[in-house]
């Protein structure tokens, strides 16, 4: 499919090496991609027959989807900096092996800590292949257009991967058994592990450093407990010791963080130098209300079909399929478009599209169906997301200085992962606290429903931030 890409050996501090073929390279990075963001939501059809199986207690059960998420997130960007001082070959490489080893002990768990414990792997595994792919990306293709395409089809993947994720939990889990959601990482991971070794060229950093293990240890400790405290807020309150504990020790980590980076570390494993940069700033304060907009859409709209609708979750994932195959669609025109247009424009058309959709869907109900309420609202959305996040990570990335591509990977992508994670805690809670508010005036389902309405709206007011702040990113040099 990417056939048209050209790319060029690695130079500068990377060793020259043959021209390996862009599409082998991409199909890669993409296959990566993929295999990341299915397994984000491939176990959630799966869940009913893992508690049969292995006998979860209520709360142990929601780690089998945590544990992944938590680890994910918190160690992206400690995946990036490997990236940047041991190399995307080596660093894709490892993150495809741990990630493969973890998803056949997941397979062939017998007990629920067992599961919990491989799910904890995968998302470490996971961290180190996410930015590995944004380096890859940076390094094999060189020319704007190329880096755009490849941005506009790696975006794409992740699309398909979350797509994918329920249906193909749902015909694996009906078919043949819920172990297969993990056991089919086992040979497609082998294969992409033999494709990394064998497509990308061996690097060598300009600089030998070693890695900054209290930057890592403080960063990545911070970030997990954070998103930790921020996760447990949908079953607790925000003033429950039990959430505002883990918030606040996260937060007083992330301090302690940005002063080891910023006075003591020699070699920081964030340089914070890396924010003067206009596009990676702005870049990720964007791409961190972004995970916001799309926790909204993916996740709530899944909820409306089956809370409000009455739709089973293999349904409901096949009436979000026209969505999905939008934003691909429109993530790879995008993609193609912004070395033409600049980020601005196609930022701004994308929360154009929000603000439509979310407006719109902040209408639906129990009585519009599926057509009139959910379909044309989700395609309005599907093309928002499409404009925007490969925009982002293209634009938020395009400058990042040689050697520090993985962890500015790692940033932009550890904003977008945590603007998810704290949006779906704060939107479950508005969800929760206005279907509450509605349910002595209607009926369940139409508290429900209300309670969707104002995430959606919500949604809607996180669109017009993004559009306001969009003004603040780069300015587009013609080429």
């Amino acid at each position: 499919m990417a056939s048209h890409l050209s790319a060029r050996p690695l130079t500068g501090n990377q060793a020259t090496a043959k021209n390996r073929p862009a599409w082998i390279v991409l199909a890669l990075v993409c296959a990566s991609q993929f295999m990341v963001i299915l397994d984000s939501s491939i176990v959630n059809v799966a869940l009913p027959s893992v508690d049969r199986d292995l006998g979860f207690t209520t709360t142990g059960l929601a780690w089998v989807v945590n544990g992944y998420l938590l680890t994910f997130a918190g160690f992206m960007l400690l995946g990036g900096r490997a990236a940047d001082l041991f190399g995307p070959r080596r660093t894709l490489a490892v993150g495809l092996t741990v990630f493969s080893a973890a998803s056949l002990v997941g397979g062939l768990a017998t007990t629920a800590e067992a599961l919990v414990a491989a799910r904890v792997a995968q998302g470490m595994g996971a961290a180190m292949m996410a930015p590995a792919t944004l380096v890859v990306i940076n390094a094999y293709f060189t020319e704007t257009r190329a880096r755009a395409r490849a941005f506009g089809a790696w975006s794409a993947s992740g699309g398909v991967g979350g797509m994918a994720g329920a249906i193909a939990g749902g015909a694996l889990t009906t078919g043949l058994s819920w172990r297969w959601v993990f056991l089919i990482n086992v040979p497609i991971g082998a294969v992409l592990i033999a494709a990394a070794v064998t497509s990308l060229v061996r690097t060598q950093p300009a600089r030998r450093e070693s890695l900054d293990l209290l930057g890592a240890v403080t960063g990545t400790a911070g970030l997990a407990a954070l998103i930790y405290g921020v996760m447990r807020s949908t079953d607790h309150g925000w003033t429950s010791g039990l959430v505002a504990g883990p918030i606040g020790a996260g937060l007083l980590l992330l301090v302690v963080f940005t002063v080891v980076e910023a006075r003591f570390a020699a070699h920081p494993i964030m340089p914070l130098r890396l924010f003067t940069i206009r596009g990676v700033a702005v870049g990720s304060v964007m791409l961190l209300l972004l995970g916001g907009v799309s926790i909204a859409m993916w996740y709530f709209t899944s909820l409306f079909l089956q809370d409000v609708l009455g739709y089973s979750a293999l349904e409901a994932g096949l009436g979000q399929t026209p969505a999905a195959v939008t934003f691909m669609l429109i993530a790879r025109w995008a993609a193609a478009s912004l070395p033409r247009t600049g980020a601005r424009p196609l930022v701004l058309a994308g929360c154009v599209g929000f603000l439509a959709g979310f407006g719109w869907l902040s209408q639906a109900d129990a009585a519009g169906g599926y057509a009139t309420s959910v379909l044309g609202p989700t395609l309005l959305i599907a093309i928002g997301i499409g404009l925007t996040f490969p925009t982002l990570m293209a634009a938020a990335t395009a400058d990042a200085p040689e050697g520090d591509a993985g962890v500015v990977g790692g940033m932009v992508a550890t904003a977008n992962q945590v603007g998810g994670s704290i949006g779906l805690a704060v939107l479950a809670t508005a969800a929760g606290a206005t279907a509450v508010a509605e349910t002595s005036a209607n009926s369940p389902v139409a508290a429900l429903a209300a309670g969707y309405d104002r995430v959606f709206l919500i949604a809607a007011g996180l669109a017009l931030v993004l559009g306001v702040v969009s003004g603040l990113l780069p300015r587009h040099r013609r080429t």
